[in-house]
């Protein structure tokens, strides 16, 4: 496999075209991940149609460098503006903002793409080292493995999503019942399409993702007047003493391998990430109370988890077919356009496209450390694009991406239909991740769980079998302990009230 593996790296790194698509990916992902409100999901979703015409490897080029760049771009507006452009920097606002209210804003941007840099690197090895070997395990693994492996991804994004779990599970198990729209693969009945002929073939994932990420962010803009935005527009000095630089090194790795194992965990995200790691350095700093006034370190360990986690998430994604985040969840929905179904035979069948997934990343970071030192001056300027302006534009690539699919009006409706149910979702403050969570994962419980029951006949063997009994142990762990864990600090705060 590793000889494959080396020969699709050098012919895909020697398309130009390939490489071309990479920069104008990286370029856009950073664009729109520095714009408030636009999250690294919902850059991926409004532009995964152009993708539509490439082959393969080179639309995984292009989305690859959308979500790295992406994710690094929301730092910029964290630092500048104090409004994280995606959920993985709300931590980077809380020492990026005061270093830039400092004059320091070109420093604490360079911090933000070392550190990135840094931390893609780590996720890289980490995808490059561990995925084939997740892959070739993963061939061993039969039908209630799956099915275990699937529910307890389900339950973690439960367990992750901000806010109530219990609401989280609801979006998971809308998800689930979305996905059983269309005919049944096995017996061929119809099943929830109310005598709809464009229901038969069940919901495609692209237009509901569009839907819930983009079109539901699309009207909540339009429902309020934000505050004006206070930009920081001085930027002088770029880059930092190198000694600073190879001082802070220590953070970074620590800060990458904690973005790496949870964005390989299904359903973290890089949210969880960043937040661990920035308590572990606070945690081990000998001067703690430092942390929020504006110091590198604040910058460079929850910046380098939060690109360790792409790496990282895209582990599940590729070696299982389960989404590492939201956004892996909209990658498969691209994989699955393009005729690939992510999983342990994509590395026996489809071992070019591996391939480009590798150079596609390591690229990503290249380009986005590039550009975001050569533009560091000029991304105050895009955080003045005006709203009304951008907010058009989103929705016309939300049209445009949902008919591409199929060619379809229905998917439109779809659309936004979605995007009216993930606004309501966000009213009543529901995460609205596991809905499309539960749509990628559905058919996979549905057609491992049937396929276990047809050939044995009988659901003890899911406890039977040691590995799906220790996933659903931690599954259902995953689900009480929330539960558990806030019955215990009531009980806490009545007995001190007693006291």
């Amino acid at each position: 496999m590793w000889m494959e593996i080396l020969n699709g790296l050098v012919s895909v790194a020697s398309d130009p075209y390939a490489i071309a698509l990479s920069a104008v990916g990286v370029l856009l992902g950073i664009v729109l991940g520095a714009l408030p409100g636009i999250s690294s999901t919902m850059s991926l979703a409004v532009l995964l149609p152009l993708s539509f015409a490439m082959d393969p490897n080179r639309a995984m080029m292009f989305l690859l460098g959308v979500f790295s760049a992406s994710v690094f771009g929301g730092s910029i507006s964290a630092i500048l503006i104090n409004i994280p452009g995606t959920p993985g920097a709300i931590v980077t606002q809380l020492d990026g903002y005061p270093m830039a209210k400092k004059g320091r804003a070109g420093e604490a941007l360079t911090y933000a793409a070392f550190s990135s840099a840094f931390g893609g690197i780590v996720g890289w090895l980490l995808l490059v080292t561990i995925a084939p070997l997740v892959a070739a395990a993963a061939l061993h693994i039969q039908s209630p493995e799956y099915a275990a492996v699937t529910i307890f991804g389900l339950t973690m994004l439960a367990y992750a999503a901000p806010g109530s779990t219990f609401k989280a599970i609801i979006g998971g198990i809308l998800g689930l019942l979305l996905a059983t729209v269309g005919r049944d693969a096995i017996t061929d009945v119809s099943r929830f399409d109310f005598g709809n002929f464009s229901l038969q073939g069940g919901l495609s994932i692209v237009p509901v993702a569009v839907g819930i990420f983009g079109m539901a962010e699309v009207l909540r803009n339009i429902e309020g007047g934000a505050p004006p935005l206070t930009v920081i527009t001085k930027i002088k000095r770029i880059m930092p003493p190198f000694s600073e630089l190879r001082r802070l090194w220590p953070m970074a790795l620590r800060g990458s391998l904690i973005g790496a194992l949870v964005g390989a965990i299904p359903a973290a995200g890089s949210a969880i990430g960043v937040a661990v790691a920035y308590a572990q350095e606070k945690r081990m700093s000998k001067h703690p109370e430092r942390y929020g006034t504006g110091i590198p370190e604040g910058i460079v360990a929850p910046e380098a988890s939060n690109n360790a986690c792409v790496g990282g998430a895209l582990i599940p994604m590729m070696t299982l077919g389960i989404p590492g985040d939201s956004m892996t969840a909209v990658m498969i929905g691209a994989l699955l356009i393009h005729g690939l179904r992510p999983g342990p035979a994509l590395f026996e069948k489809n071992v070019e496209f591996v391939a480009a997934v590798y150079v596609a990343l390591l690229l990503a970071i290249v380009f986005t450390t590039i550009f975001a030192l050569a533009g560091a001056r000029l991304f105050a300027r895009i955080l003045h694009a005006p709203k009304n302006l951008l907010i058009t534009a989103i929705s016309v690539f939300c049209v445009i991406g949902s008919y591409a699919v199929r060619n379809s009006t229905f998917d439109v409706l779809v659309m936004i239909g979605s995007g009216v149910v993930g606004y309501l979702m966000y009213q009543v403050r529901m995460p609205v991740a596991p809905v499309v969570f539960g749509l990628v994962l559905g058919p996979l419980l549905e057609d491992n769980i049937r396929r276990t029951l047809i050939v044995h006949g009988s659901w003890t063997v899911f406890y039977e079998r040691p590995i799906s009994l220790v996933l659903l142990l931690l599954s259902v762990a995953a689900l009480t302990y929330p539960f558990i864990r806030d019955r215990l600090r009531r009980r806490e705060k009545g007995g001190g009230r007693v006291s």
